[in-house]
């Protein structure tokens, strides 16, 4: 998992300096490692205990109000019978309780609440369907690195087997991975007792405090949850974050190599935390400057020392720096390198190899094994703190860095329909970027690689991709837990197929959450469409049938309307953002104009895809190509 933190709302722990742990492993290693009497200490939290217990306060009450001492604002979710009185409970209680149509959409959405105000966040299911409907954006949220527990109902124990209504059990569910730690949860758990509701508590706080994120899976049979808690203390836990700073050899060393020759910054998501300290360091030692799709804007887009974004959606700027002006090494700051961010492409690694610094051990060397990688484990922030205070000054004014590359917008022609996506991604530039405040999100597909490609943002936190897991729906939803997290606008840059997959317009009209959605409307999953295109694979249909988008948010409630020409988007634009309600824009784009995902199909055919035809095979797909 790459670099993720958490924030002032989170758990605290002051007893404990952080000790490394083991992936998957936060809360037992911790736990284990304390060397205390728990029956004095308390295994080492020493938490404000509520001595004053109620008979009459059920297992249901008791986890709403851990939940609010956790720190958690927002539950999302979609309500079931097995879970009634769960979710009474939640209702009841000081957290906003926000019923969605889907359970994959209100993961979603609890994921990018957690981005957008740092707190922990709850999706709550009912049994059966509603836990299987929750794992993409459960998913999801494991691979970006948010912090959100997962609260759903289960079959009693005397029903189990027995073929009861929406039967969640062993006998019908995998235990591994669901209900037990793994590739999807960092910690699962069956309650069966209320006597487990201390510990489990304590687990959750010490995890929450850890760095990074944190999927929790808590699972409470329908009897459970009405069983009373009695003669039980329940903590009310007050836990400071865990730091983690790389130790001084570390430092050093990194000193050293960084020291040697020129070097570049290479900046991923999760170095969103230390935005002030990288630009210093940048103007500090004249370094050029290149980001992941999910680290826009974390350096400012427009700084003169910013070469471009790396990976899908990408700049060719960051190549020809890379030929014409080689660093000696790379300084990785809080991105995993992966696929979307590198292609792993070997044009991008520096002679000397990389200085990769990262919360998680496990990063440093497993996108590039065979690279010369000095990896460091440590908060990022408090890392590039420590070289501005040793690294010296650079020598003379840094090189004309090449930039990245925006061609001139052509006239409109004769009849400017229908809209050219780049003429649209201009006025989000110009009417929603530069001239609000609000966060921007896009889809997968193309419209992840136009919004990427096109857009500049200045500051950090203001644009959100999905890269790891890249859902369809994913931003669709997402955005209106951004929106209601951030207490201002949301704008979903999304595709009519991600629209038709999974939309929560209902949602947001229900609870009068400021969503816009801009869609691009080309009657085709378009990425698809034009990369089987490109990679001579014929055949394949990724077409869909016209549709009014306009038509069906404002027959949801929401407001909407329907752009064609490319002189309609400004004031269309400028209408979402006064509104305030909903706001959808349909907007009908030019589906043959090639998106900038040439990079992606180049990945593809590295990794076996291979054309139908003999003369595309043989014709080389550029990184990346407009």
């Amino acid at each position: 998992m790459s670099q993720n933190y958490t924030g002032s709302n989170s758990p605290l722990i002051t007893t404990e300096p952080y000790k490394e742990l083991p992936e998957n492993r936060y809360v037992e290693s911790v736990s284990d490692s304390r060397k205390v009497d728990e029956s004095e200490n308390n295994g080492g939290i020493q938490p404000f205990l509520n001595d004053q217990t109620t008979p009459t306060l059920s297992v249901a009450d008791a986890i709403a109000q851990m939940l609010e001492n956790l720190g958690v604002g927002y539950a999302f979710g979609v309500a079931g019978g097995a879970m009634a009185s769960l979710w009474g409970a939640l209702s009841n209680s000081s957290i906003e309780v926000l019923n969605f149509r889907h359970e994959a959409g209100a993961a979603f959405a609890a994921t990018e609440a957690y981005f957008a105000n740092n707190r922990p966040t709850v999706v709550f299911t009912t049994a059966g369907p509603g836990i299987t409907n929750a794992i993409t954006g459960l998913f999801a949220a494991r691979g970006e690195g948010a912090k959100v527990i997962l609260l759903s109902a289960c079959t009693s124990a005397p029903q189990r087997g027995r073929w009861a209504i929406q039967e969640t059990s062993t006998y019908t569910l995998p235990s591994g991975g669901i209900f037990t730690p793994g590739a999807l949860f960092n910690y699962a758990i069956t309650i069966e007792s209320a006597a487990q509701l201390p510990q489990i508590f304590r687990k959750l706080a010490l995890a929450l405090a850890q760095p990074g994120g944190f999927v929790a899976h808590l699972s409470i049979p329908t009897a459970v949850q009405t069983s009373l808690v009695e003669d039980i203390a329940l903590p009310q836990l007050d836990v400071l974050p865990f730091p983690m700073t790389a130790s001084k050899e570390a430092i050093a060393k990194s000193i050293e190599l960084l020291s040697s020759g020129p070097f570049a910054i290479w900046v991923g998501f999760g170095a969103r935390d230390a935005a002030d300290e990288i630009r210093q360091l940048a103007e500090k030692t004249g370094a050029a400057v290149i980001c992941s799709p999910r680290g826009k804007g974390i350096f400012p887009e427009d700084h003169p020392q910013f070469v471009g974004v790396t990976g899908l959606g990408g700049h060719a700027s960051v190549l020809t720096y890379m030929e014409e002006q080689p660093p000696l090494r790379t300084l990785v700051l809080g991105t995993r390198l992966g696929e979307p961010t590198s292609f792993w492409s070997p044009a991008l690694v520096p002679k000397g190899g990389f200085v990769h610094v990262d919360i998680d051990p496990e990063v440093p060397g497993v996108a590039y094994p065979h690279v010369e990688t000095f990896g460091v484990r440590s908060d990022i922030k408090a890392f590039v703190k420590e070289l501005l205070q040793q690294l010296p000054d650079a020598p003379h004014s840094p090189m004309s860095l090449p930039r990245p590359e925006h061609k001139a917008i052509e006239p409109a022609p004769d009849v400017d329909y229908p809209v050219r996506p780049e003429v649209l991604m201009a006025a989000i530039q110009k009417i929603i970027v530069e001239g609000s405040n609000a966060i921007v999100m896009a889809e997968c597909g193309n419209s992840f690689t136009w919004s990427t490609h096109l857009l500049q943002f200045a500051e950090a936190n203001r644009y959100r991709v999905s890269t790891g897991v890249g859902a369809m729906g994913h931003a669709v939803t997402g955005v209106l837990g951004a929106a209601l997290a951030n207490n201002s606008k949301a704008v979903g840059i999304v595709g009519d197929g991600a629209m038709l997959m999974n939309n929560e317009i209902s949602t947001a009209v229900k609870y009068k959450i400021p969503a816009i959605w801009i869609v691009l409307n080309d009657a085709r999953y378009n990425m698809c469409h034009q990369g089987m295109k490109i990679l001579g694979l014929k055949g394949a249909d990724a077409t869909l049938p016209p549709t009014n988008f306009a038509m069906i948010a404002r027959g949801m409630g929401a407001e909407a309307i329907v752009v064609v020409r490319e002189s309609d988007i400004e004031p269309a634009l400028e209408q979402a953002i006064a509104s305030n309600v909903p706001f959808l824009i349909d907007v009908v784009i030019d589906a043959d104009r090639p998106a900038p995902s040439g990079g992606r199909n180049k990945s593809l055919a590295a990794q076996g895809v291979k054309s139908s035809s003999a003369k595309n095979a043989a014709k080389q797909v550029s990184f990346p190509m407009i």
